[in-house]
């Protein structure tokens, strides 16, 4: 699903909730590995909100 919206958006600020330590993992590789930067990881119930971006 992340992907799918990196591929879609292709540029700005995305944010993505996930469950675990290792999707928070996954979705920050993820994002870099496409040119995208992790501008902040907050600790939210049990899990993360991560904000990614591209200019």
């Amino acid at each position: 699903m992340t992907m799918d919206e990196i591929e879609k958006v292709n540029k700005g600020e995305i944010q993505v909730l996930v469950d675990t330590d290792t999707s928070k993992e996954n979705v920050s590789r993820a994002a870099e590995s496409k040119g995208w930067q992790v501008k902040d990881v907050q600790s939210e119930g049990k899990g993360y909100n991560i904000t990614i971006s591209k200019d």
